[in-house]
């Protein structure tokens, strides 16, 4: 009912209904037949599969209330494609770790399809995939993602962050104000210098990078996914396509400076790395490094790299004024063990388990990514189940985060869930925001030195409170924003110096 209740919403509803009943009876013969070895599922409707059952703006809380009826390994139909979800730690890391080759690729999603063709290190796939994922972590590494030098530039970009706070003069500001650091070390990383915050250039990447990340969050560009033979019936998507062709001009500038400066300047950036490489590889018959490529991966690297550790620190600073004890025991714990006047180090986690037990557990309760696509790249026997090769594969990373076997108050924001008994960090199996397996997080190590030195940094620096008229009760963090991951809702801050 609330999808018929969506579709009802939107002009285009009734063109889209005559098209449905026009092709009910095409799909109707097959959609409900399922292999006796599949697994189990909520029967399909003609078309529309299971869609009417599920909330399309939050679908991680639906797979989990599935899981509950159906087992953790269950079959669901997006309209007339059949997708197996895996719930719970237990089914996830079975799939993604030891069948790691199996649930390797991708599928081909609609939206993407049409925005990277295949390429990039994100959503490609085969001999193309692995090459350029290849390359791209070793260039990262080569750049200093997980050494020291690193952490100084960290370090210096906290110190541009603090300053732009400190302007504010404790009055309340934009919680999106948090996301110009990290995202000045990607670009960084990405074109081999930092942006000033005023730049007219820095300020249309983050404007452009918000739209994108929220066109793709929109109920409509689900329902493209499902249904693109339907796309001129919507319009989420065309103006999504038309603001990542302007990511790419930007984009396509750096190259061509990357091209014409490199050779004098060394390799100082993921660019001039990957136009060094396309040099190298130029005589070769299979050259996997075209510009087609580059800008592509370096595209998944602007959107991918920026938006989740920019909206993790978001709510980790929305959370600290939301449980003002608990941000207050950080500040005490990193006041016993770091100097007056010097920056928390990355090393100095090992002597903070609170504050790196918090920073974990706001890693875990946000579930910022509730779960992003598998594929199966051969015919796969999973848990008693036939798999087809090429059938859409959902782990669901929320059902792990929040798997209560493994989590005491799985809803509850509890850094206890990160200490032993006497107060030490430990290790927990089921913390996988970062996923698992061979497609895991490649930026892994870069976003926890960001996330850990920009957090102790800022609570070195300031209190963080609610605006005035507000409380910490009535700060609400069930109904996050759902765009390509989930944000909080638009919130002020104030920041309270404590020098």
């Amino acid at each position: 009912m609330a999808l018929l209740a969506f579709l009802l919403s939107y002009p285009a509803a009734a063109g889209l209904a005559c098209v449905l009943v026009f092709l009910v009876a095409y799909f109707a013969t097959g959609l409900g037949k399922r292999a006796s070895n599949w697994p189990p599922g909520p029967k399909p409707l003609p078309l529309i599969g299971n869609l009417h059952l599920l909330d399309i703006k939050r679908q991680d809380k639906s797979l989990m209330k599935f899981a509950k009826e159906y087992g953790p390994v269950f079959t669901l139909h997006f309209g007339s494609q059949k997708a197996v979800v895996l719930t719970g730690y237990e089914a996830v890391r079975d799939a993604l770790v030891n069948f790691a080759e199996e649930f390797v690729d991708r599928p081909p999603i609609p939206i993407f399809e049409e925005i990277q063709h295949g390429k990039g290190v994100f959503f490609s796939t085969g001999e193309l995939w692995r090459t350029t994922r290849r390359f791209t972590v070793a260039s990262m590494r080569n750049l200093g993602m997980g050494k020291k030098c690193l952490e100084e530039q960290i370090n210096e970009e906290l110190g541009f962050l603090v300053e732009s706070i400190k302007a504010f003069e404790g009055e309340p500001f934009c919680l999106r104000t948090f996301n110009t650091a990290p995202t000045n070390i990607t670009f960084a990383m990405l074109f081999g210098e930092r942006f000033d915050y005023k730049d007219p250039v820095f300020l249309t990447l983050l404007k452009l990078i918000d739209d994108v990340m929220c066109l793709l969050g929109s109920p409509l560009l689900h329902f493209f996914n499902f249904y693109p033979f339907l796309g001129f019936f919507f319009n989420d998507h065309k103006l999504l396509l038309q603001k990542v062709e302007e990511v790419r001009v930007i984009i396509r500038d750096y190259i061509e400076a990357s091209k014409r400066d490199a050779q004098a300047n060394g390799l100082r950036s993921y660019t001039d790395a990957f136009v060094f490489k396309q040099q190298e590889e130029a005589s070769k018959k299979e050259n996997l490094f075209g510009d087609d490529n580059l800008v592509a991966s370096i595209l998944d690297l602007v959107m991918a790299g920026t938006e989740t550790t920019a909206t993790t620190l978001q709510w980790a600073v929305l959370l600290m004024m939301k449980y003002p004890s608990i941000q207050e025991k950080v500040q005490e714990e990193i006041g016993r063990v770091v100097d007056p006047g010097v920056w928390a180090s990355y090393e100095d986690r090992k002597k903070l388990p609170y504050t790196d037990a918090v920073i974990h557990e706001v890693q875990r309760f946000i579930t910022l990514l509730p779960h992003v696509p598998r594929c199966t790249s051969v015919d796969t026997h999973f848990r008693g189940y036939f798999i087809p090769k090429g059938t859409t594969v959902i782990p669901s990373l929320t059902s792990v985060l929040l798997d209560p076997r493994h989590w005491e108050t799985p809803h509850e924001f509890n850094p206890g869930h990160f200490l032993d008994h006497e107060g030490r960090f430990i290790k927990k199996e089921a913390f996988v925001p970062f996923s698992l397996g061979r497609r895991n997080c490649m930026g892994e190590s870069l976003a926890k030195m960001e996330l850990f030195l920009f957090f102790a940094g800022l609570l070195q620096k300031f209190t963080f409170r609610p605006p005035p008229g507000i409380t910490a009760s009535d700060i609400d963090l069930s109904v996050p924003k759902t765009t390509f991951t989930l944000r909080p809702q638009p919130q002020l801050t104030c920041a309270v110096s404590r020098e």
